[in-house]
């Protein structure tokens, strides 16, 4: 019969698992001052560099969002002064150009003003003119009157009127 010792090719033997062990043991003590310190340090720096690559990026966001903020601010205030300043050009548009009718009808009425000024006068000469000549007109007509002979009120009134047509009124 076949024993269970037979199954397995290496039997452990308290030599041999004491020096295992202590083998292990010397094995961990090295790797802990060779290898896990400098892995570990490694670890936490590494840990560390996430840790500041996220704070930093954590404090970008913010300062874009600040941007951001800021830009629509700056953007929003650009769009009111623009507004602003079409607004003003506006008005002052339409004050030029109501200071330009207010001027033009003030010329325009000056200019009819001093026309009615101008005719009234030419009226006023045309119609001394006009008296001048029938008083010029009237003193020839009584010259002619008295210088002939009155011989009768039919013959002066036919007379008087011969003579008015033969005025010319131009």
């Amino acid at each position: 019969m076949l024993s269970l010792s037979a199954f397995f090719p290496f039997q452990p033997t308290p030599g041999l698992a004491f020096w295992s062990l202590l083998i292990f043991l010397l094995f961990w003590f090295i790797m802990s001052k060779l290898a896990f310190k400098p892995i570990a340090e490694a670890l936490s720096k590494r840990e560390s560099d996430i840790q500041n690559a996220m704070d930093l990026a954590k404090k970008t966001r913010e300062e874009m969002a600040n941007m951001k903020a800021q830009n629509e601010s700056l953007l929003t205030e650009a769009r009111e002064e623009r507004s602003k300043l079409l607004q003003e050009a506006k008005d002052m548009k339409t004050q030029i150009i109501n200071e330009a009718k207010n001027k033009a009808k003030e010329q325009a009425s000056k200019i009819v003003s001093s026309a009615m000024v101008d005719i009234d006068n030419q009226r006023k000469l045309a119609i001394d003119e006009v008296k001048k000549d029938m008083g010029v007109i009237a003193l020839g007509i009584a010259e002619k009157v008295i210088r002939k002979e009155l011989k009768g009120n039919a013959e002066q009134e036919s007379f008087v009127n011969t003579l008015v047509k033969e005025i010319n009124l131009n």
